[in-house]
């Protein structure tokens, strides 16, 4: 993206408000006229039973929009919630319109990240259906370290996750008890601790052969525009 494009996208932007912990930024069902923008914290895309059950379909980081299926769609399935405290940018559906017709690169960028989004669902829907649970685990730790690094958020092969033993289990189809199980299984092998809200990463080809990790599903290669 352009400095121009940059320029342009932050044009888009109506507001920027603050959101705590565990708030749904967007409830499925509802006609929506916006999209949000995360500019700093985690939010998640879930899911609900009837019985209560939660399954967490996506974590999103800093620089991701959020909701951005919302412009054409218009609503939403699923709710959206922050796991953290967050800030969110809020663009308006009548400017995102504006910008796809005058920017077409614009376009392709937004249309790229709607396509990501369904590569990362189409990784955990594998993970679900066919990793072992110590496989889901380290791999959702795999994505988000490399994830996390492309947004500068890792360090000495450390980076943050300000989230429970919990959300991860509802992003990996696990109880909580078992991802404490194979998270002591991760740190007995000297993989990577996960702890006070931190994930330290020991064994970087060891935690990816256990995760079977490739991410090709990331699409991290520059692309022509």
């Amino acid at each position: 993206m352009s400095d121009e494009e940059t320029e342009t996208l932050a044009g888009t932007v109506a507001e920027v408000k603050e959101v705590g912990a565990g708030q749904i930024i967007v409830r499925q069902g509802v006609s929506l006229s916006e999209c949000n923008l995360l500019v700093a914290g985690m939010v998640c895309r879930y899911k609900d039973l009837h019985g209560g059950q939660r399954q967490i379909l996506e974590l999103h980081l800093a620089g991701d929009f959020v909701d951005l299926h919302s412009f054409p769609l218009k609503r939403l399935e699923h709710n959206i919630r922050s796991l953290t405290r967050v800030r969110i940018a809020i663009v308006p559906h009548d400017r995102l319109k504006r910008v796809t017709e005058e920017h077409p690169h614009l376009a392709r960028l937004l249309w790229f990240s709607t396509l990501l989004d369904a590569a990362i669902h189409r990784e955990w829907i594998l993970s679900i259906g066919r990793r072992s649970a110590l496989g889901r685990v380290a791999h959702l730790l795999c994505e988000l370290f490399v994830r996390m690094d492309v947004i500068g958020a890792v360090h000495d092969g450390r980076y943050p996750l300000p989230i429970t033993q919990m959300d991860l289990a509802d992003a990996t189809g696990l109880t909580a008890v078992h991802v404490n199980r194979m998270l002591k299984k991760l740190r007995d092998d000297k993989l990577l601790t996960f702890r006070n809200g931190e994930v330290s990463v020991h064994d970087w080809d060891g935690l990816s052969r256990v995760a079977d990790f490739d991410p090709a599903y990331l699409y991290l290669e520059r692309r022509p525009r």
